[in-house]
């Protein structure tokens, strides 16, 4: 509304005083509309938190109807510094033994003489490397299928370290390093990749016309078939071996991804003794969920009941007392923690499993009864999971409650219809508040037209009062003196 101007100048009248508070008194009704606004708000949130809620308690609950939680596992070993687990959660349950006969290797080998240094020229000529496997005895070499030879070109000024840094840059499943002790400097060659498949052999073509001799690009080469060993093998490719439940059992690496369904094997180390793995039920991850199933209900039923209170020492009542939809939710929970399901036989109630019912509606998980309940999960599964499309008694305890979730948070479900219906109220609201201050404004301007007129009148008849009273001591002062 715009200001009030200033008024009663003329006349002396505090107008402008009486104009705002017969403002003010027609204002009353905008004001109790502005408050039921802030009310209607106030509700919208609170709508807006249940609906939060009620969707963590759907989630938790659907977590629990769910088969894959139920099927989940969790593997152990009895000595991991000798073969160690990875995964697991979804392997079946049951027990293996593990007995580790070898570890899988690099093929590693290494000049035979050694460099004075790294800086020593090493020759020239082409240097190839083939990835393959090797047949012992003899030591005949099987290049790995689809994989061809890879070649470089050394030249007269290369040196040791020259020729490591090229033969790295070729990535061809070699890796160079030169190692230097007393007695000089050597190359080392390494697979980069374990097991028997990954073998390799060096074949030079050196430029001195000599491959076999030991001067030149010929001290490189490392190809036994063809009688050329310059180099020494130090270590040869090999797969792991191990034996689960005493079936023999290879790879290629020291992880065995696909000897149980499910789960790796790391192996570790040789030991001859064998490696107790056991896969079983993840009761702890279960009963962590039935746990946030119940914080989540927890967390429901006290936003409930502290929005619907009424306080008798501040007589102050929460935003949604006496709302029909809230407590007709708080209701509908409750009554599904107090009545049976004929999924399980051995757990027909929600407190069977060690989920009590409190006097304030919540929930108190019961510890050792749920870690009890645990050893019986074909059962438990029933008591949170079953569904029976033909006779809803037997649903689940979870299931009752995703259900319930579905259907206040549908399109049709209470908590939209009513949130909904607050704010097409509060739209009525704001369209009223408008209407109320265009006629208060019209008001308030019809009040200044008024006052303003009767405001220069006033002036006037104070003006002529002042003349007349003027003339008339004029006129007793002429009297007096005659």
């Amino acid at each position: 509304m715009p200001a009030i101007q200033s008024l009663g100048i003329g006349s002396g009248v505090d107008i402008n005083s009486m104009v705002t508070q017969l403002v003010a008194l027609e204002s009353r009704p905008l004001v109790q509309m502005q408050a039921a606004a802030r009310a209607l708000q106030t509700q919208v949130s609170s709508y807006g938190q249940l609906s939060s809620l009620f969707g963590a308690l759907q989630s938790a609950a659907s977590k629990l109807t769910g088969t894959s939680m139920w099927s989940q596992a969790k593997a152990s070993s009895s000595n991991e510094s000798v073969v160690s687990v990875v995964g697991g959660s979804t392997a079946a349950t049951g027990s293996y033994a593990v007995s580790v006969q070898a570890l899988a290797t690099n093929q590693t080998v290494v000049t035979a003489s050694s460099f004075g240094a790294a800086t020593d020229l090493v020759g020239s000529g082409t240097f190839t490397i083939d990835i393959g496997s090797w047949d012992t005895p003899p030591m005949n070499f099987v290049p790995q299928v689809g994989r061809a030879p890879v070649s470089v070109d050394i030249t007269a000024g290369d040196t040791l370290q020259t020729l490591r840094d090229k033969i790295n840059g070729l990535g061809a499943g070699v890796t160079a390093a030169i190692v230097t002790d007393s007695s000089g400097a050597r190359l080392s060659l390494r697979s980069t990749e374990t097991g028997q498949e990954n073998g390799f052999r060096v074949q030079v073509a050196d430029d001195d016309g000599n491959d076999t001799d030991t001067g030149g690009l010929s001290r490189f080469a490392f190809d036994p078939a063809s009688g050329t060993t310059l180099m020494e093998q130090k270590v040869a490719a090999a797969n792991a071996r191990a034996t689960v439940n005493n079936i023999a059992v290879e790879s290629a690496s020291n992880e065995m991804g696909s000897v149980i369904e499910g789960l790796t094997l790391r192996l570790r180390k040789v030991s001859a003794d064998p490696v107790d793995i056991a896969v079983s039920s993840d009761r702890e991850s279960i009963k962590t969920s039935i746990q946030g199933f119940a914080d989540a209900y927890n967390a429901l039923n006290k936003l409930i009941s502290d929005q619907t209170k009424y306080d008798p020492g501040s007589k102050v009542g929460g935003p949604l007392q006496g709302d029909s939809a809230a407590t007709g939710l708080q209701r509908q929970l409750r009554n599904l923690l107090n009545v049976g399901s004929g999924a399980s036989t051995v757990f027909p109630r929600l407190s069977d499993v060690g989920l009590e019912l409190q006097r304030d509606g919540s929930i108190r998980v019961d510890a050792a009864k749920l870690d009890s309940a645990t050893g019986n999960l074909p059962e438990l599964k029933k008591a949170f999971a079953n569904s029976d499309p033909g006779n809803a008694s037997n649903d689940g305890f979870a299931r009752r409650y995703a259900r319930l979730a579905d259907q206040v948070l549908g399109l049709d479900g209470s908590l939209t219809t009513r949130t909904e219906g607050l704010r097409k109220r509060i739209t009525k609201n704001t369209d009223d508040q408008a209407r109320v201050e265009d006629r208060i404004q019209r008001f308030q301007a019809r009040l200044v037209a008024q006052y303003t007129a009767m405001d220069v009148n006033l002036s006037r008849l104070n003006a002529l009062s002042s003349y007349v009273n003027q003339t008339l001591a004029s006129l007793n002062n002429s009297n007096s003196n005659r």
